[in-house]
């Protein structure tokens, strides 16, 4: 199958029509291509507080209600383009409020069939921004969703570091990985979790990002990042694991064209069996002796 994973710029919008026009342009290029599955980043969303205007967008907290008050008419166009389209959309991550996990926002990814049915995943571990400033919480526990693609997993951008969480998903062919970094630095931490995550998993993992700056806005006023789409460097991949990646700080798609068929491949006869192999840590993963050397 083809995948589309983005390099998203967020922009100020001055009326619902533009949004609805940015993303219909989006995913009706991703579609062009002959993308099944389109993958938009995480925070993403955060442009729809400019429609309550620049003061509202700079507020953090005020900020926080614009985005979660247009989740609905957001994820009903979103279930129109996935329709209209027949693909599988993972929409930009948004604030929720959600009165299940409490007063505070969780972050969450709502991924789309081409149905139009939709399921939802919340962010497991947050960041020190997350939890320190904005003061949002973990949501939902994983899942695994089983589509007419395969078994897809997401882990949203920080999330994808944490080994256990991505062995809690050790059963997808693909986890989607959408990430919003600030700079160089944090999108290579993201970038070298979703690289180790298909290497200990034996799967492709596939990374948004949002890229460029936001002056209306203090939460996401500036990010770096590419797609990209990545496997274990083993047989039926590239050796070095790298399927396709965009062009750093570059908006637009990234395409790549995916064999989950692979996956299974080299799970069951790869040069080396990481995700057969995970539970002979058991035993040995206790703190290490501390000895003397001199």
């Amino acid at each position: 199958m083809k995948l589309a994973t983005a390099a998203y710029q967020m922009d100020f919008l001055n009326s619902w029509d533009d949004y609805v026009a940015k993303l219909t342009e989006w995913v009706s290029e991703a579609a062009s291509n002959g993308a099944e599955l389109m993958v938009f980043p995480e925070f993403g969303c955060m442009e729809l507080a400019t429609l309550k205007g620049r003061a509202t967008a700079m507020d953090l907290e005020a900020s926080l209600h614009a985005v979660n008050e247009l989740i609905p008419r957001v994820d009903a166009l979103h279930a129109e383009l996935a329709k209209a389209h027949g693909a599988h959309i993972l929409a930009a991550s948004a604030p929720v409020f959600d009165p299940a996990y409490g007063p505070r926002p969780v972050n969450r990814a709502r991924f789309f069939a081409p149905s139009g049915a939709m399921v939802v995943q919340d962010k497991q571990i947050m960041t020190r921004f997350e939890r320190e400033d904005w003061d949002v919480v973990p949501g939902c526990p994983l899942q695994l969703f089983d589509t007419s693609l395969g078994k897809i997993g997401i882990l949203i951008c920080y999330d994808s570091q944490y080994p256990l969480l991505g062995r809690a998903l050790s059963e997808a062919d693909m986890i989607l990985v959408p990430s919003t970094t600030e700079a160089a630095y944090g999108f290579n931490r993201v970038r070298s979790g979703c690289r180790a995550r298909a290497i200990e998993q034996q799967c492709i993992t596939v990374m948004s990002s949002t890229v460029g700056d936001c002056d209306w806005s203090t939460s996401v006023e500036t990010s770096r990042g590419r797609g990209g789409v990545f496997g274990p460097p083993d047989t039926g991949f590239p050796e070095d694991g790298i399927i396709a990646q965009g062009v750093m700080d570059r908006p637009g798609w990234t395409y790549a064209d995916v064999d989950l068929d692979a996956v299974a491949r080299v799970r069951k006869d790869g040069v080396v069996l990481n995700r057969t192999h995970w539970d002979e840590q058991a035993g040995r993963d206790h703190p290490a002796e501390l000895r003397s050397l001199s």
